[in-house]
């Protein structure tokens, strides 16, 4: 044990231009010091497998099943080959599902840069080991705990430490997982690794599990455990009665007990949901879009609050050069600033603008250089014979000559520019300090380049309805210019967040549109404070500073250019980095929640119609009139077929209503027609001398018409591929119902039944149609007292903010 403890914990100190060799990679790999794959993104093959096998519904189905085969009933048992294939759909559905997420997160996983045997190689962060020697350079997040070796950079440590201030890194100091590399470039040796770095506590924290913000998902479980709560005391009450009370065989018992809780149980529901937006999940890859939370889909689709960051999502977080400014005639500002260029190795995007627009260097070389650095605000070179050259922030390089240009850079500020101050001192840069006699020389114009796709898909975003609110670390002026340029409504109305305390940023939430200079801490107060205020908010971010905010968001999205923390915290990653995806992902949120809310009430006029006359024959003196296999029959033409033919069409309404109310408002007007018609059928059976067998062939031929009719309801407006679905499913019914009779046990119709089924149809029609009605308005008025209710609380809260 010593031994390898001591083996384990030998340090190896390899030159910074050489890294480590391979053997001693494979020696580290053996002794299980690298950095492990600290989470799992999808479930596995078996988990789900048994997720799909072993659910409560399913178990149930079984144990009906089971009932029905042990007293003869063979037949009647057929129903458990529609939950075999509900069980194999839906696990094709999600695997499928699995291997895009996983090939998408794949493409999206991050990488390491590192040197071994000499050479700079580019591998799996879970490929890092200890001891490796990293190359970081600005814009890179560091993996794994390491110190700095070689090199000078600046570090982002905002996410660990809650200190918005780069930090100065030199050989020596630490670099903690999980921050970025602002400024500057460096080699640092790997110092912890797995579960004792802070990457594993970040990855952790920010892959926590939420319960999603799903109305679907929260209707659906409100559905299951009302249902779960009746199951298992009606079945025993059904089966005494039928038993014991009315004395009827010990099959027949069964199997009447056996149809009113396959009746009640929504089997198909929860899979429907799955397979939607699984598919979803599949389509949305198309668009290059990794979905890592399911409900998401949903969620964006009911969004009504965006909060964007302007780097990454309008603006491509690149700069361009589009001016220079002369301030001083005496000076070449374009060969001062080429040289500037070629000497300096800054990585940032505003020296990136630089280079482009100079093109080629002037050819003077350095013999002293400062890189930028945010503490300074300045960076420059010296070059012999030429004295030293600056660039940065006037108040910093040369506030002497700030009074002058300040009416200039506020202008140009207002306009959304970023000004730098190009200046020339006669004197040479000593060590990290300002050279005397610094003179203004021009100023340097950069603006942010705006996405092409930004404009159309803020547009889209207004006309739908949804509030677009541009949150900040930037200037609050500058940000809101570069809104306004790329067509935001309300771009004007901006705040100055640095000035507000958390209880005006939170009255301030409501009333402006972009808010600049905002820390961590307050984005996700931001986002909090609509959330209060009873708004739907998707947050997208692309750096550790959004980490916050997208995990307190209703729905987080980040790019795919972004840090690895902000990708690890969202449901919804970009992965071409492409705004105008944002539209793809509401339209398949739309199509999945309209098309589930469609064929969910098909599947709830079934569970409505069973539960209550499971209760009713409690208490009434006849057998349950419905057997298994007519059930079957019944649910497979008239919800399972058409529910998913529906789920699948394209759906592109707007997301309106609550998703529980919505599909009850449908359900209820057909399953109460066909109560009404059982409970008729019952009594008038006594009246037209009906037996058993021929009180159920009326039952199932009447209850599958009004559910014909509950589908056509559904599919309105009619297009050629849903009447096709429906004449087809109807013919279906008739051709089974009358062609296989003996099968579903059905008997041959004498006049009156023919008549008894013809005018339950058409009272049929009526009543539904005056339920219809009635659920119409109930629920328009509900909508309107919701509606009157949140108008006045915002006119009220807006009056409160004027006082």
């Amino acid at each position: 044990m010593e031994n390898t403890q001591e083996r384990e914990t030998e340090r190896i100190e390899a030159a910074p231009d050489q890294g480590l060799s391979r053997s001693q990679v494979a020696q580290r790999i053996a002794a299980g010091l690298d950095h492990k794959k600290i989470d799992v993104q999808t479930k596995s093959y078996g988990r789900i497998f048994r997720d799909n096998l072993c659910t409560l519904f399913n178990l149930l189905n079984v144990a009906l099943a089971a009932a029905v085969l042990l007293v003869g009933s063979y037949r009647n048992a057929l129903f458990i080959l529609i939950i075999l294939c509900n069980i194999a759909i839906g696990t094709f559905q999600e695997i499928r599902a699995k291997r895009t997420v996983d090939r998408l997160s794949l493409l999206s996983e991050p990488k390491a840069h590192v040197v071994r045997e000499g050479k700079e190689e580019t591998i799996s962060i879970q490929e890092t080991v200890l001891d490796d020697i990293l190359v970081l350079h600005a814009g890179n997040q560091v993996c794994a705990d390491s110190i700095v070796v070689l090199g000078e950079c600046e570090a982002d440590e905002s996410l660990l430490t809650g200190e918005a201030d780069p930090v100065t890194k030199r050989p020596g100091d630490t670099l903690l997982s999980g921050s970025f590399i602002t400024v500057g470039s460096c080699r640092a040796r790997v110092d912890k690794v797995g579960q004792e770095s802070y990457a594993a506590r970040i990855t952790a924290d920010a892959k926590k599990i939420r319960k999603p913000n799903s109305r679907i998902m929260k209707s659906l479980n409100s559905i299951i455990k009302t249902v779960s709560a009746l199951i298992l005391p009606v079945g025993i009450l059904l089966f005494c009665k039928e038993f014991f009370i009315l004395q009827v065989p010990v099959g027949r018992a069964v199997t009447g007990t056996v149809a009113a809780l396959i009746g009640m149980i929504p089997e198909g529901l929860i899979l429907l949901t799955s397979v939607v937006l699984a598919v979803g999940v599949i389509r949305l890859s198309r668009h290059k879009t990794l979905v890592q939370e399911l409900y998401c889909i949903e969620t964006l689709a009911r969004v009504d609050v965006l909060c964007l960051d302007k780097t990454g999502t309008i603006t491509k977080g690149s700069m361009r050069v589009t001016e220079i400014l002369r301030v001083d005639a005496a000076f070449d500002a374009q060969e001062m600033l080429a040289d500037l260029a070629g000497a300096l190795d800054d990585q940032n995007p505003t020296f990136a603008a630089i280079r482009e627009y100079v093109k080629e260097p002037a050819g003077h070389q350095a013999s002293h250089i400062v890189p930028f650095s945010s503490a300074r605000k300045w960076s420059g070179a010296s070059f012999p014979g030429e004295g030293s050259y600056l660039l940065g922030a006037a108040e910093f390089v040369c506030p002497e000559a700030l009074p002058a240009l300040q009416e200039e850079i506020s202008r140009q500020a207002a306009e959304g520019k970023r000004v730098l101050v190009l200046a020339r001192s006669s004197q040479m840069i000593e060590g990290e300090e300002l050279p005397g006699e610094v003179r203004a020389a021009a100023l340097v114009l950069l603006e942010d380049e705006i996405r092409e796709e930004a404009p159309e898909t803020l547009a889209f975003f207004a006309r739908e309805g949804v509030d677009i609110k541009i949150i900040s670390g930037d200037h609050p002026q500058t940000v809101a210019a570069i809104a306004k340029r790329a067509g935001l409504q309300g771009a004007d109305h901006w705040a100055d967040v640095s000035q507000l305390s958390d209880a005006e940023l939170e009255e301030a939430a409501g009333k402006y549109t972009v808010f600049g200079r905002v820390l961590p801490e307050q984005k996700r107060t931001l986002v909090r404070a609509f959330q209060k205020q009873g708004h739907t908010v998707a947050m997208t971010g692309d750096g550790v500073n959004d980490v916050l905010a997208l995990k307190d968001a209703d729905c987080s999205i980040a790019v795919a250019t972004g840090s690895d923390a902000a990708r690890n915290a969202s449901q919804l990653v970009l992965l071409d980095s492409n705004f105008s995806s944002l539209y793809h992902v509401v339209m398949e949120g739309r199509r999945a929640i309209n098309n589930i809310q469609r064929s969910a009430s098909l599947f709830l006029v079934k569970t409505i119609f069973s539960a209550v006359l499971s209760i009713l024959f409690l208490f009434l003196p006849y057998s349950y009139p419905f057997a298994p296999i007519q059930l079957s029959l019944i649910s497979t033409l008239t919800v399972g077929i058409p529910s998913f033919l529906l789920a699948l069409e394209p759906n592109r309404e707007r997301v309106q209503g609550d998703f529980l109310m919505n599909i009850l408002r449908r359900a209820i007007p057909g399953a109460f027609s066909i109560i009404l018609n059982v409970l008729i059928i019952t009594l008038m059976s006594g009246v037209l001398d009906l037996s058993a067998a021929e009180i159920s062939t009326v039952t199932v031929l009447s209850t599958g018409a009004v559910g014909l009719m509950v589908l056509c309801r559904i599919c309105q407006p009619f297009n050629w591929i849903r009447g096709t679905m429906v004449a087809v499913l109807a013919a279906a019914f008739v051709g089974a119902a009358f062609l296989f009779r003996e099968v579903f046990y059905l008997t041959p119709l004498n006049l009156e039944m023919a008549c008894l089924i013809g005018a339950l149809v058409l009272v049929s029609f009526f009543l539904m149609w005056g339920f219809s009605r009635l659920a119409d308005r109930l629920c328009d008025k509900e909508r309107g007292i919701v509606s009157r209710f949140v108008g006045r609380t915002m006119q009220d809260g807006e009056n409160g903010m004027e006082k």
